[in-house]
């Protein structure tokens, strides 16, 4: 059963946006528009965009800085974008693997990565508690299940990387402890927790908001310089100018080859009974994946629902984003079939949503925070799906360099890191489908061989590996 057809709302209205994702439809908010900037206006901190990069950073300058004057320009609503429709895992991933920072950083950086995104983690539960958000955040881990024995292979060796590396405390599970199909064991991460991501960005915005700082809705940014973010509905000239748009980076001329937009797909089922999940042996603040090349992410929602999301989307030329680039059904068919084949204890599913959108995605897979004291510009972002905790790392960082404090936060390798351009097109075009392909054509390869795959070995550097 597809997902059901909704009468079509208005576009920007409270009810198109509630129709955007399971998270939306359930985020304790009616999704009211907020009204657009009313014209020329004067504030100390312009941040551009209202998703959680945004979101964090305004709630960490607020706690630096009480007395700061602080806008937030929003082409749509806030949440609109992947920090409202991701997979929920408040998780340590970062897009760059930790061997990978030490060739390029060296040791001791990649080691502070590693332990900032661990303490992120908790860093995140710890402001959710704090602040009263109803955000459903359980710290349960994650597990990845290994199901060939090249994946068993590859997790032997990254929870000896990890000890070896001495950051993550990486377990590696038995068979007898996953329910996962053809599992010969997991990897299981502790530094993850489980969220419904659009009642935590809705409810910083709320917070935000309570503070001083006001959120413009409906204004479309078109360009920035130091000094000044030029919209559609007047121009704001503040000291700081920060750019927090992520994979919609790709959609203003200025940042156009700085991020690629790459679609991730989501579905979620209805809710299923507790004896069902206590035979899938995934419990309440876990999520879960497999070691496959082609990323799929799954959660167990608060009301027991699957929410099971993956790549496998194609890249749309020209960095195009559009509405119905969120909504394939070969992708959302194909993620049914995946999460009953990787459990095929579940009953025929009763998928409720369906849903996508674009993650950002640096040319070297390498996300960063940047900020020049000198003009005022600085920015975040280059995810690629791992924000929900590296958001909030983002904005303590920013908020950091905005009020000129040297901290550990500022040190740290991501910061001032530069990633290259993205090609022009149709290299960009071409380039970024045939790793699509490649990534496929990999775990195919692993399935037939039994062996780990040259594509994905040839591929590693190319996708932070």
């Amino acid at each position: 059963m597809g997902a059901p057809v909704a009468p079509r709302a208005p576009e920007h209205s409270a009810q198109h946006y509630a129709q955007l994702s399971l998270w939306h439809a359930t985020a304790g908010d009616d999704l009211s528009p907020r009204p657009p900037l009313p014209g020329d206006l004067d504030a100390d901190v312009a941040i551009i965009g209202a998703g959680l990069t945004g979101l964090w950073t305004a709630y960490e300058l607020q706690r630096r800085d009480p007395n700061l004057r602080i806008v937030l320009l929003e082409k749509r609503i806030a949440g609109f974008g992947a920090s409202g429709r991701n997979g929920g895992w408040v998780s340590a991933l970062f897009p760059r693997s930790a061997a990978s920072l030490e060739q390029r950083h060296g040791r001791e950086a990649a080691a502070a990565m590693r332990r900032a995104m661990v303490d992120t983690v908790d860093e995140v539960g710890r402001v959710i508690a704090d602040e009263g958000i109803d955000a459903h955040y359980v710290r349960g881990g994650t597990v990845v299940f290994a199901r060939s024995a090249s994946q068993w292979a590859d997790a032997r060796r990254e929870v000896e990387q990890a000890r070896a590396f001495g950051t993550d405390a990486l377990e590696l599970w038995g068979p007898e402890r996953v329910r996962a199909s053809h599992a010969r064991g997991a990897v299981y991460d502790p530094a993850c927790a489980r969220v419904h991501p659009a009642r935590l960005t809705r409810s910083l915005a709320r917070i935000v908001e309570a503070r001083g700082a006001t959120i413009f809705e409906g204004t479309e940014v078109t360009a920035w310089a130091p000094g000044v973010v030029e919209t559609t509905r007047g121009r704001v000239r503040a000291r700081h100018v920060i750019a927090a748009l992520e994979g919609y980076g790709a959609s203003v001329a200025q940042s156009r080859r700085r991020i690629l937009p790459l679609y991730s797909l989501m579905l979620a089922t209805e809710p299923l009974p507790a004896a069902v999940w206590d035979e899938m042996g995934i419990e309440h603040g876990q999520t879960f994946a497999d070691g496959r090349h082609l990323v799929i992410y799954g959660q167990r929602t608060a009301d027991d629902r699957i929410a099971f999301g993956g790549r496998g989307a194609r890249y749309h030329f020209g960095s195009a984003i559009r509405p119905e680039y969120d909504r394939v059904q070969r992708v959302f068919d194909h993620l049914r079939r995946t999460v009953q084949e990787l459990f095929p204890q579940l009953p025929e599913l009763e998928v409720s949503h369906t849903w996508g959108g674009p993650l950002g995605v640096p040319r070297d897979w390498h996300a960063s925070v940047v900020y020049d004291p000198t003009t005022g510009l600085g920015g975040a972002g280059g995810y690629v799906g791992d924000g929900l905790a590296t958001t909030n790392l983002a904005g303590r960082t920013l908020a950091d360099l905005v009020t000129g404090a040297d901290t550990p936060l500022t040190r740290l390798p991501w910061v001032g890191h530069r990633s290259p351009s993205w090609e022009p097109e149709p290299l960009r075009f071409l380039g970024a489908n045939a790793g699509l392909v490649a990534m496929t054509t990999a775990d195919v390869e692993e399935r037939l061989t039994g062996r780990p795959s040259l594509i994905a070995k040839a591929m590693g550097p190319l996708v932070g590996h």
